[in-house]
C-alpha cells in the first residue's frame, strides 16, 4: 500500500477529519460574516445557507468520528465539500487582480479550489478505508 494514501486514510486521519469538520461547522456560527462573504449572491439569503452548512458539517463530523458510520460520514463530507466548489468557482469567475482581499484574486481563488479538492480527496480516502477499500 502506498504510504501516502495510508496516512490520509487511517483511523487517526479520520479523527482529524472529524475534528476539522466539526471545528469548521462551529466556525460558521462563530464567524458567520466570513462564510456569508463566500456565498454567491445568486444563491439567495446567505445566512440560512451558512447556518445549514455549519450544522451539516458538525453532524457529518460526528458521523466520521464514529467507526460504524465513518464511511457514510466521509462520503457525506466529500459530497458537502464538493457542493462548496460552486462558491469557489463563482469566486473564480469574479476574481480580479489587485483585489484588496487576497482570497478574491485569481491566484487566491485557485488556491481555495485546490485546497478544497484536497479536502474531497481526504474524505474519499477515509471513506474508502472505512469500507475496507484500502
Amino acid at each position: 500500500m502506498d504510504p501516502t494514501v495510508s496516512s490520509f486514510s487511517g483511523p487517526a486521519s479520520a479523527v482529524v477529519l472529524s475534528v476539522f469538520l466539526m471545528a469548521v461547522g462551529v466556525a460558521h456560527f462563530a464567524a458567520p460574516g466570513y462564510f456569508r462573504s463566500l456565498m454567491p449572491s445568486w444563491l439567495g439569503r446567505a445566512g440560512p445557507l451558512v447556518a445549514a452548512s455549519g450544522v451539516a458539517e458538525i453532524v457529518i463530523g460526528l458521523l466520521v468520528l464514529a467507526p460504524g458510520s465513518r464511511a457514510a460520514g466521509a462520503w457525506a463530507a466529500a459530497g458537502l465539500i464538493t457542493g462548496y466548489l460552486v462558491c469557489h468557482l463563482d469566486a473564480l469567475r469574479q476574481a480580479r487582480r489587485g483585489h484588496p482581499r487576497v482570497l478574491l484574486r485569481p491566484l487566491g481563488v485557485a488556491a481555495r479550489l485546490v485546497v478544497n479538492l484536497g479536502y474531497i480527496g481526504w474524505a474519499v480516502a477515509v471513506a474508502e478505508a472505512a469500507r475496507g477499500g484500502s
